[in-house]
């Protein structure tokens, strides 16, 4: 009998994040082996039985050198063949292969753009270079600049070049919240005009600037003003075919999500670009077409979940606060129903279950460091800029 041939090894970074557990049961589903790394000692991730292996790594925000050999050294001993990062942790990785030249494929642009994505003045004017329309965006360097559009503030909204999940966004700011900001060059911020519509957010996925992979969605509850907790599918053309222009036009490869708003007249504007994976990620549960277009490159996928998707533990900690102010609790008990634990996998339960331990892991970092609880769950994986001196 013929000895059988081991299956492939793909290393997902970021093993935190929901995006990375439903990534290891697809291609655990499609056959790889799959190594899940990050810094926590529980992450989510780790609990799944698509998990073969989880190793720990240096913070690579704190120890970006402890950081890059201990994923060399992990490439090298687990024969992993493809990497996929999920979070921040792709600046650091995309990083790391310029300069180390891993054997493994990351599945993910090189430095430079990924930077210019990332940065919401850059990616506006990277919108612009390709025919793209998109929002009206100032860049703010100091308080010269800013005193140059503060007339104009009440039309604007205000937000950090390097941020996420809307931290610190000022939405047409009064005088005395614009006089608190403190812009300098190594950390600046955008101002952009306010535009009146529709939120949404979109999940990509492209090989060399080819669309395979498309998911577009709303948010209904968020986790304070930034991150989505409950996801409700949508379609619109205009969305599909500016993220396909965009691809196209940057030669993208890898994982690309965006926050987008509709606007009344029906057209689709730009506000924002995620390089990373989000939570569109979740729409798709087809392990064997959605791995080949990420791993050989070959054909496209479609979502193929209809209902909203959830996290109930994330829905109760600040869905149910939100709908309790609002006086929208009939809403809410109706969303609830109608949802989807994103967490559940046939035949694996343990990350359910895990989700409560993680936390504690997140609650403890948030109460030692005096931060929120959705500053912990990134603290140190957070990449804002080339000079991390301004984070």
């Amino acid at each position: 009998m013929p000895a059988s041939i081991p299956p492939k090894s793909v290393l997902i970074t970021g093993a935190r994040a929901p995006v990375a557990l439903h990534l290891a049961r697809l291609f655990h589903g499609a056959g790889w082996r799959v190594v899940l790394a990050d810094t926590p000692a529980s992450p989510l991730s780790a609990a799944s039985l698509a998990c073969a292996r989880y190793i720990r790594l240096p913070p690579p925000r704190f120890e970006p050198q402890g950081y890059g050999d201990a994923v060399e050294d992990l490439v090298k001993r687990e024969g992993i063949s493809l990497v996929l990062p999920t979070c921040e942790d792709v600046f650091y990785l995309a990083a790391m292969w310029r300069e180390r030249h891993p054997t493994a494929r990351l599945f993910a642009p090189e430095s430079d753009l990924l930077a210019r994505a990332h940065n919401k003045f850059d990616f506006i004017e990277l919108c612009k270079g390709l025919g793209l329309a998109a929002p009206h965006t100032t860049l703010i360097r100091n308080r010269a600049d800013l005193t140059a559009v503060s007339g104009s503030a009440s039309k604007m909204v205000f937000k950090p070049a390097w941020s996420r999940f809307a931290s610190r966004v000022l939405l047409r700011p009064r005088p005395e919240e614009l006089d608190a900001l403190t812009p300098t060059p190594q950390a600046p911020w955008v101002a952009q005009e306010f535009l009146e519509g529709e939120e949404l957010s979109a999940y990509a996925i492209a090989n060399e600037g080819r669309l395979q992979a498309f998911s577009l969605y709303r948010s209904v509850y968020r986790a304070g003003k930034g991150a989505g907790i409950y996801f409700v599918p949508v379609e619109n053309g205009a969305a599909k075919a500016f993220v396909s222009r965009f691809a196209a036009g940057t030669g993208w490869t890898g994982q690309l999500s965006f926050d987008l708003i509709r606007r009344p007249d029906g057209s689709v504007l730009p506000l924002e670009c995620n390089p990373r994976a989000t939570s569109g990620l979740h729409f798709f549960r087809n392990p064997q077409a959605f791995a080949a277009v990420i791993a050989a490159g070959e054909g496209t996928v479609e979502p193929d979940v209809a209902r909203p998707q959830t996290v109930r533990l994330a829905l109760w900690l600040y869905g149910l606060p939100a709908a309790l102010r609002s006086g929208a609790i009939g809403g809410f008990l109706r969303n609830l129903k109608a949802a989807d634990e994103l967490l559940d996998w046939p035949d694996d339960p343990a990350p359910k279950r895990a989700q409560w331990r993680a936390l504690g892991e997140i609650a403890a970092l948030a109460l030692r460091h005096r931060i929120s609880l959705q500053r912990a769950s990134t603290r140190d994986i957070e990449w804002d800029g080339p000079d991390q001196s301004s984070m």
